[in-house]
């Protein structure tokens, strides 16, 4: 299930999970024999994992990455914003959204808005959870955009965010 997680990196982490796993179960003498329950036993992460075979993973995986502008090739930042009120947090969001399109038109420096969206765990403590992804070529254009539009202390009364630059985590 991991493997379609709402995640750019997913099949990054399957890979080196199961390649973590039958790596420390050929160790003892006996070596060891590792099974993977999955849905989709041939994707490539899942392929090349069964081989140890970094390579051909990385080279599956890192063309798709440079052709959206994801990590390695682009910088990325998610704003998550939540709150009692969905739509407060949406309308947060969607504010936030416009002010870096228009910057981004004005500057003539490219920064992609992906979103607001509901975050993949849409609702945690009784709060909505909305997000706001931000990918651009240079992490300088993107801390502009950010640096110009977004005002935490400034949101709504009720509605708190936060941003992750670089997001290991897309939950």
């Amino acid at each position: 299930a991991a493997l379609h997680f709402p995640d750019f990196r997913a099949a990054e982490r399957t890979f080196q999970l199961v390649t973590q796993v039958a790596g420390r179960t050929g160790r003892g003498e006996r070596g060891g024999r590792v099974i993977v329950q999955c849905f989709d036993p041939d994707h490539p992460a899942i392929r090349a994992a069964v081989r140890h075979d970094y390579v051909a993973f990385a080279g599956k995986e890192l063309p798709q990455r440079k052709a959206l502008g994801y990590p390695p090739y682009g910088a990325m930042a998610r704003i998550v914003a939540r709150g009692e009120s969905q739509q407060l947090v949406e309308a947060y969001l969607e504010s936030i959204a416009s002010a870096i399109r228009s910057a981004s038109q004005e500057e003539q420096a490219p920064v992609r808005v992906l979103g607001p969206a509901p975050a993949p765990i849409a609702r945690l403590r009784d709060e909505h959870r909305r997000h706001l992804l931000l990918i651009a070529p240079l992490e300088a254009t993107l801390r502009q955009a950010i640096d110009a539009t977004w005002r935490p202390s400034e949101a709504p009364e009720g509605v708190r965010s936060i941003i992750d630059i670089d997001p290991l985590d897309m939950m």
